[in-house]
């Protein structure tokens, strides 16, 4: 690329970063306000985790379905923007709505699911479709490191989380919702502007391409991530507080959790330069069995500093796994599906996050038989994939050199 569009996609993956983390932070307000929304209209909080189910597996057919109508939509120049523009409105009206709508008692409590499901079904247009941009527009080099840059909004909110726990716990949900949705529906409209700078910048024969079929690169690459998101989702939401408990105080818990996150935050830039010369195969196969290595690192650390630094790689591989993971389906869905297989892979992440909502809903965790199964589920969630990527990988290069 010249300087002048290498400039431009850094400012694109910026923006994608920003747009990620206001999303994600809007997400930590949603949960830690939804118990106190359902108490108000009269949902028992044993079903709050049921509505949570619901959010994700609204998310992992919605996803998808956006992500197709992305590269439907995104053969003229403009349309993507304005699709994004007016689904983020809805989904950011309702979001705005929900403290409202709760505060009107028992009697709004079929209004407050209503709303809640056209926010989940909404809010999935700011996911995968943003990111296709990257496939469409930019050159295929520089796409790990603005992955990377895209994925950093994620990892910042990741980190920021407690901290807004703590900060919102006893505040009024309506004031969090209105600046929450505000900032995320101005960050969304700025994607239209970005949009059209992005074609701008490359020739009508790059974005005029068909859509080729969903293939077997695509589906393996999808069951490799629920199975990877799923070690991610068991490793850190289940385990990691009661590993940090064996050394730490609970207040102490909102200054620990965010170690996984910043080691996630880093790792990725340094590992998009190998994504960029090796593929995302190698360096997603290779996170899984150094993420295995730092959970079981983590399981038998004696001491704390040992489980931050185990934590701390633990983070960094699944950074590397995500980066990859958007990297490698872009480059699948190079003939005009990036969409499609980009909404795949966050669909993927949205099922592992239900998975994980179900064992915790059922209590598996607390019963004897299942708590030591769960605690080493992620161990060999990360090293079959890892395992089987590096398979897939060698056998490939074994391929090229024979061909060669």
């Amino acid at each position: 690329m010249t300087a002048k569009a290498d400039q431009a996609a850094r400012r694109t993956g910026v923006y994608l970063a920003v747009l990620q983390l206001v999303f994600t932070l809007g997400w930590t307000t949603y949960l830690i306000y939804l118990p106190k929304l359902c108490a108000e209209v009269g949902i028992a909080p044993a079903t709050v985790i049921l509505i949570l189910m619901m959010d994700q597996g609204i998310f992992t057919i919605t996803d998808t379905a956006m992500g197709l109508a992305a590269d439907r939509i995104s053969i003229v120049v403009g349309r993507l923007g304005i699709f994004v523009g007016c689904l983020a409105a809805i989904s950011c009206a309702a979001f705005i709505a929900l403290p409202y709508v709760a505060g009107t008692g028992p009697g709004a409590r079929v209004w407050l699911i209503a709303l809640i499901v056209v926010w989940a079904v909404t809010s999935s247009a700011l996911r995968a479709p943003p990111l296709t941009l990257l496939g469409k527009y930019r050159a295929q080099p520089s796409i790990p490191f603005l992955a990377a840059l895209a994925m950093l909004g994620y990892g910042l909110a990741g980190a920021l989380s407690p901290y807004l726990g703590v900060m919102l716990r006893d505040q009024d949900a309506r004031l969090p919702f209105v600046l929450s949705g505000a900032v995320l529906l101005l960050t969304a409209l700025a994607f239209s502007g970005i949009e059209r700078r992005m074609a701008r910048e490359v020739q009508p024969a790059q974005t005029a391409r068909p859509a080729a079929p969903i293939g077997a690169a695509s589906m393996f690459l999808i069951v490799v991530m629920v199975i990877l998101s799923l070690g991610y989702q068991l490793h850190f939401s289940i385990n990691s507080g009661p590993f940090f408990l064996r050394f730490a105080k609970p207040d102490d818990l909102q200054w620990l959790m965010p170690v996984f996150w910043i080691g996630f935050s880093i790792a990725m830039f340094p590992a998009s330069a190998v994504v960029k010369h090796q593929g995302g195969v190698i360096v997603m196969g290779l996170a899984g069995l150094l993420g295995a290595l730092a959970i079981v690192v983590a399981e038998v650390a004696g001491s704390l500093n040992i489980l931050i630094a185990a934590q701390f790689m633990a983070g960094a591989a699944w950074g590397c796994m995500l980066m990859s993971a958007v990297s490698a389906a872009l480059a699948i869905g190079q003939t005009g599906a990036e969409g499609r297989i980009t909404g795949l892979v966050f669909s993927a992440l949205a099922l592992a996050t239900c998975a994980r909502m179900a064992a915790v809903a059922g209590g598996l965790q607390k019963l004897p038989d299942y708590a030591p199964l769960l605690r080493w589920a992620p161990v060999a969630c990360w090293f079959v994939a890892g395992a089987g990527l590096l398979v897939i990988a060698a056998s490939r290069q074994q391929r090229s050199a024979q061909i060669s």
